[in-house]
């Protein structure tokens, strides 16, 4: 009689283990899940695209690794930025600007825009007591750890590895002793940063003693580090690593540096994929095409994780759970942002040499006030232009109820003394071929205030040298003094119509000192006393215009006024510039002055431009040696430089640039095919012109910037079969 009721109690036992293996995962105990996201640069957004189907199918992650660029997303996502808005920031973001890692140039120092105009950017040495020491990449990631910063919202508390609900570890190398290190906690923005390390091309980051690069050196898939983090029961492997380039693509010092890093990345990979089980998923988009580089493509890299994901939805849909489950796993992982705070305290660390008032000076954030990411961001920029620093970074921190802002520049390993380097090429139709080498030796922060030393040497069609001593006398260096001196000769053609009849050597010594007052990255004013000696000696020709004189004397008051807001060294886009010159020299009984404005704004895909500029002499006449010029590409571009030779000197200009192109990741600038439209005049002519009054000139020219500086290839026609072609390349 008893046993009956045991019939209904199995059959129900028996429906309910039949209805809990039908229910979702969720409903009973779920496989532990790790991620394993690889490394492959531009390559890595596709690892968006598989995080999008992932949460799409409701499947949860307990652990998840990544290198490179997969320690990008993987942080990324960790800290609280969901697929949807990664791929959107990847999209908006301008990569080849993130490669360059100095501001927009109208946010340098002004003085070191006039270094800029005088020596590259980029082949800067550092003096040490060992010989020269280059910098450690080519690039500092200045701008990419600015982009870090923004996607994981450091600007309200830097997140931590440990601290993240979702357990990441990111994989860098030690480029000391090659050992695979695993950072799990710390700071998220400074592992991901030390990931992405590419040798060579991205700066090593010294972080907790180490020199740290690029994970995918030892590790690109970290497959046995999910096994390790969480003992993963599934791992879910996305591999975007770059395929091996056939031996007859591999040349160039490049090619081959790029294949050596692919042929170590292809072997640990080949070690992490033997350790997959048969219940393991393998993902590998197909990405044929896209190259590492090739950032602008992250949409379409997006879209092609998302088909490989979608191949395999079968698979993946097994480890999804039901809504309810995967709402509790998302609240798990869920990472609770502060609102944007109010800071109590900046403070600036790190520095050694530079004086804290030369980086307060740049930093608007004020205590008491909220916090303001993208001022803050304009800032850091503004101090990393002045020149002193690898990098400058910020980070904000909380302790005892106060919010601290804390400012982290750090000063170049391989300063404070460098060697710079100057080249300029140049040909055209009418003087033939010239060329100058110039170098220099700067020698900064030599004492508390910032005084500086700089010694060149140019070598070639102009031959001399110069000493320059910069010395700020408050530390905000709002006021400074400098003293100058240069002894240079160089060579000058005459002409007799449009005839050249003579050539002269020009040797010419001056020094001067004056004080000046900066107006942060607008410019300067400048007032002192120049002196000038001259000597011209004729070389070959015939001595029409009696310049073999006796050499010739002069000094006076200066007052100068300089101000630069193009933001772009060469090929601007926007911007202005006025540069006025009143000089004095009261022993030869003239007054010189000088004005040149420059204007360029954008006009949809063209950028149009402006000059105007006079030279003339209020009082006396101006010598040959410091009359005003006409003549020379964009200065009148149809005569030879300098073939136009007087006193009341008048020129302007507009012209119209078509933006056809832009230079490969990394480098700056665009390809521009321009047209000028230019009229100069002199007024007192100090030799004999075939026309007279205001004289036409066409231009037409192709350029863009290059490492060694900007290159231009252009012609110009004037009245009366005037003709001159120009190819240039370097610095002014």
């Amino acid at each position: 009689m008893r046993a009956r009721p045991l019939l209904p109690a199995a059959g129900a036992a028996l429906v309910c283990a039949a209805l809990l293996s039908a229910a979702p995962a969720g409903a009973a105990e779920r496989p532990r899940i790790g991620l394993v996201l690889g490394g492959g640069g531009a390559r890595g957004a596709a690892h968006i695209g598989v995080l999008e189907l992932l949460e799409e199918l409701r499947v949860p992650v307990d652990c998840v690794a990544g290198t490179s660029m997969g320690a990008l997303v993987a942080g990324a996502w960790a800290a609280g930025l969901d697929p949807a808005r990664m791929r959107q920031a990847l999209a908006q973001a301008d990569w080849a600007d993130m490669f360059n890692d100095d501001p927009v140039y109208n946010e340098f120092a002004f003085r070191n825009k006039r270094l800029s105009q005088r020596f590259l950017l980029g082949p800067e040495a550092g003096i040490k007591a060992g010989g020269a020491e280059t910098p450690p990449g080519v690039v500092s990631g200045q701008k990419i750890k600015l982009f870090f910063n923004r996607l994981v919202h450091a600007d309200a508390g830097e997140p931590m590895l440990e601290r993240l609900p979702l357990p990441v570890s990111i994989i860098a190398t030690d480029i000391g002793n090659g050992e695979r290190v695993v950072l799990r906690d710390g700071s998220l923005t400074q592992a991901m940063r030390a990931s992405m390390s590419v040798p060579g091309l991205l700066a090593p980051l010294e972080y907790r003693g180490r020199k740290l690069v690029d994970g995918g050196l030892v590790d690109n898939l970290p497959i046995g580090e999910v096994h390790a983090r969480c003992a993963a029961d599934v791992v879910i492997a996305v591999n975007v690593g770059s395929p091996l380039l056939r031996s007859d693509q591999v040349s160039g010092l490049l090619g081959i540096s790029a294949q050596v890093i692919a042929l170590l990345t292809e072997q640990n990979v080949q070690a992490s994929l033997a350790g997959l089980r048969l219940e393991d998923i393998y993902v590998q988009p197909d990405l044929g095409g896209i190259g590492a580089g090739d950032f602008e493509r992250s949409a379409e890299a997006a879209a092609r994780g998302r088909a490989a994901a979608e191949a395999l939805r079968g698979r993946l849909a097994t480890l999804g759970v039901d809504a309810a489950a995967y709402a509790r796993w998302r609240a798990g992982i869920a990472v609770h942002r502060r609102d944007v705070p109010r800071i109590d305290e900046v403070q600036i660390a790190g520095l050694e040499r530079v004086g804290d008032a030369a980086v307060r000076r740049h930093v608007r954030q004020r205590a008491g006030a909220p916090l303001e990411r993208a001022v803050l961001e304009e800032d850091v920029l503004r101090i990393y232009g002045d020149g002193w620093y690898e990098r400058v970074d910020y980070e904000v921190l909380g302790a005892r109820g106060r919010t601290v802002l804390r400012v982290l520049p750090v000063e170049k390993s391989w300063g404070p003394d460098y060697l710079r380097l100057g080249v300029h090429l140049e040909s055209s139709l009418s003087r033939g071929s010239s060329y100058l080498l110039r170098l220099g030796y700067q020698k900064t922060w030599i004492n508390p205030l910032g005084g500086e030393l700089l010694v060149s040497g140019d070598l070639g069609s102009r031959s001399g040298v110069g000493v320059e001593w910069f010395q700020p006398l408050e530390p905000a260096q709002r006021l400074f003094f400098q003293a100058r001196g240069a002894a240079h000769r160089v060579r000058s053609d005459w002409f007799y119509g449009d005839r050249r009849i003579a050539e002269y050597s020009t040797a010419q010594a001056s020094v001067e000192a004056d004080a000046g007052l900066a107006f942060a990255r607008l410019g300067q004013l400048r007032l002192g006393w120049r002196e000038r000696r001259t000597a011209n000696a004729l070389e070959t020709g015939v001595d029409l215009y009696a310049l073999e004189a006796a050499p010739t004397r002069s000094g006076g008051w200066l007052l100068a006024a300089d101000f630069d807001r193009f933001d772009r060294l060469y090929f601007p886009r926007s911007g202005w510039s006025a540069q006025a010159e009143w000089y004095h020299a009261a022993r030869r009984g003239y007054t010189r002055a000088a004005l040149d404005l420059r204007s360029a704004w954008p006009l949809e895909q063209w950028v149009m431009g402006g000059r105007a500029s006079w030279v003339g002499s209020p009082a006396g006449v101006l010598p040959v040696n410091d009359a005003g010029k006409l003549g020379g590409f964009l200065n009148l571009t149809a005569y030879t430089s300098g073939q136009l030779v007087g006193d009341d000197v008048a020129y302007a200009q507009l012209r119209a640039e078509r933006i056809v192109g832009r230079l490969p990741l990394g480098l700056r600038g665009d390809m521009r095919l321009g047209v000028a439209l230019e009229a100069g005049k002199v007024g007192m002519p100090y030799a004999r012109q075939a026309r007279t009054g205001w004289l036409p000139s066409l231009a037409l020219y192709v350029g863009g910037e290059t490492p060694l500086g900007p290159a231009y290839l252009g012609i110009g026609r004037g009245l009366g079969g005037a003709l001159n072609a120009y190819l240039f390349v370097g610095t002014p």
